[in-house]
């Protein structure tokens, strides 16, 4: 173990050792990463670090990179990724661009070739910078090691501030290797870089004049209020003014799932009253939400009535899909603090909360009631297995998604207590997220039960990672809804595609079997009588777990909002649409 002298002339350390130094200073305990050849320096370095930084040697850099991302989004601090050059660079892209759609703060570093060797088609050179400027918050290339302690700081700086986003620093070897004989120091601010804008205050007064006259607001919550920290700003917000509140599938867990003003989740899966009601609300108040395509369905058919506040801390973001009446510029929880004094205590909602019942007795009857309420030797559905692991946990576990009908059915039925409980992949929507995520996400938070809710074809994405369960002892709960199926894309080709499952039905191997070479206990549960009794041995067992369930292949994710379709139109089933005159 390296002592932390302090650096100075007389006592220079390599570019590695400062690396690792400023990794340590910016507060970082844990990593992720990979070794290879270019990046061998800060290996050998790290040799010497291990009291002070634990590297978690994953099986592939992707997943090294999802499991950065969990362990963010777990704990709301950054997560940091270490791999070598060519290869191992380019097998974190996709981690890269879902962190930067997801808001998801990481530092990347990746080892690159010489700089003599630059632009020569070294062996395992890429062009990492220019294949990760467009899809990360910063990308730099660092030639000299005296220029370490500065790039470390910036990219710390960058990654966690404002909206969080990824960070690349390509380090060349003669960097690597070099002296340095500066000390670190952390920084606050960086010449026009402004992440935290002043909030005008006649924004605020305007939005405030809105939220008091409207007859039927409703708030879209975001997972921008997860990353401000402003789950309480919320509700003090939304019960002084009696606002329902839906939440984006990356806002879920801002709000409690049994608070008496949470409707539900918005999107194209998402529930019947949020959806509905978008297009009968009078004011759509948008917080730390970006307006994707999901929650809005056609855009120019989105919230007709409806005058838009959007809040968020990205400006770029106002009025790319939905045009704002005001927009309001700052973090989410200084911008609702600052709203709270200024709205009016509302008292005459109670019709239009009780809209939002009206669309939930619709909801129970049509779809909750097929999804939840099978008996006997009928197959099991997605949802009453997402249902009844919630229920065992109490609702007070962390989710872990992979991307599919397993993350929609997860999404709707699993419930919330606290903040940052539910994970998945949003806007890139990447299959083999799952996995890797629960992996870091148990790292992050060991005081809590992670369970991770995947597909047969996604968990065999990235399942080599079982490896970095083994190796480390990971607790996390591994639940496989397995229909043989790439289970979405079914489901589109049996509503669109005329019933053609082409490239879709999978061949499966033993998921146990593979459980039981990296020594994790698994059990397959084939009809829901062996459900309960599976999933309290899961939960009870002190170590990794899985479960193999049997799903129906038939099961669909309803409600769903076809695409290209206005928001309220909602198909309940394949051939019944939701229509007012249910209510």
């Amino acid at each position: 173990m390296n002592e932390l002298t302090e650096i100075s002339t007389e006592n220079p350390v390599s570019g590695a050792d400062a690396l690792l130094r400023a990794i340590i200073a910016e507060g970082v305990d844990t990593v992720f990463g990979y070794p290879g050849g270019q990046i061998l320096p800060v290996y050998d370095a790290l040799y010497d670090y291990t009291d002070s930084l634990r590297h978690i040697l994953v099986r592939h850099e992707q997943g090294a990179i999802h499991a950065a991302e969990g362990y963010a989004r777990a704990t709301g601090r950054v997560g940091v990724v270490i791999v070598t050059s060519g290869p191992g660079a380019a097998n974190v892209i996709t981690g890269l661009s879902d962190a930067m759609m997801d808001s998801t703060p990481l530092v990347v570093i990746t080892g690159q070739v010489g700089a003599q060797y630059l632009g020569s088609d070294a062996f395992q050179e890429t062009d990492v910078i220019g294949i990760t400027q467009p899809i990360t918050k910063w990308s730099l290339q660092v030639r000299h090691a005296e220029d370490i302690n500065n790039a470390v700081a910036r990219a710390f700086f960058i990654a966690r501030s404002g909206r969080p986003g990824p960070v690349v620093l390509d380090i060349a070897r003669d960097a690597q290797i070099g002296q340095v004989q500066t000390p670190y120091s952390k920084i606050s601010y960086i010449r026009s870089y402004n992440p935290n804008p002043r909030i005008n205050e006649e924004c605020l007064h305007s939005a405030a004049k809105l939220i008091n006259e409207a007859a039927r607001p409703l708030i879209l919550a975001g997972q921008g209020v997860t990353i401000s920290g402003a789950e309480k700003a919320l509700c003090d917000f939304a019960e002084k003014a009696s606002i329902p509140v839906a939440s984006t599938l990356l806002g879920l867990s801002a709000m409690p799932s049994g608070h008496p003003l949470y409707k539900g989740m918005l999107g194209m899966h998402g529930n019947i009253g949020p959806n509905y009601n978008t297009n009968r609300a009078d004011l759509i108040i948008g917080i730390g939400m970006r307006f994707d395509d999901r929650v809005t369905g056609v855009a120019s058919k989105y919230a007709p009535d409806a005058k838009i506040v959007h809040i968020d801390i990205d400006s770029s973001e106002f009025d790319k899909v939905v045009a704002s009446t005001v927009a309001v510029h700052g973090d989410a929880v200084r911008v609702l603090e600052g709203l709270l004094p200024l709205i009016e205590p509302a008292s005459d909602r109670h019709e239009w909360l009780a809209s939002f019942d009206a669309c939930r007795n619709v909801e129970v009857r049509e779809v909750y009631s097929r999804e939840l309420h099978r008996e006997g030797d009928e197959p099991m559905t997605m949802g009453e297995v997402v249902a009844a692991v919630s229920s065992a946990t109490g609702h007070d576990a962390i989710a872990v998604t992979d991307v599919g009908q397993n993350q929609m059915m997860s999404a709707r039925y699993f419930q919330f207590k606290n903040p940052r409980s539910f994970i998945s992949s949003g806007g890139l929507g990447t299959m083999g997220f799952g996995l890797p995520a629960a992996i870091g996400a148990k790292i992050g938070r060991t005081d809590r039960t992670v369970v991770c809710f995947v597909g047969d074809g996604g968990f065999q994405m990235t399942v080599q990672e079982l490896g970095t369960i083994m190796e480390y002892g990971i607790a996390v709960k591994i639940v496989i809804m397995n229909n043989n199926f790439l289970g979405n894309v079914r489901q589109w080709q049996n509503l669109f595609y005329h019933r053609r499952f082409s490239q879709t039905p999978l061949l499966n191997p033993d998921f146990r079997t593979l459980a039981s070479a990296y020594g994790i206990p698994a059990e397959d549960v084939k009809t829901r009588t062996e459900l309960p009794g599976a999933i309290d041995r899961m939960l009870s067992d002190s170590g990794a777990y899985i479960l193999n369930v049997d799903i129906d292949p038939a099961d669909m994710v309803f409600p769903m909002t076809p695409a290209g379709k206005p928001v309220d139109t909602i198909m309940l089933s394949p051939d019944k649409l939701f229509d007012s005159s249910m209510l």
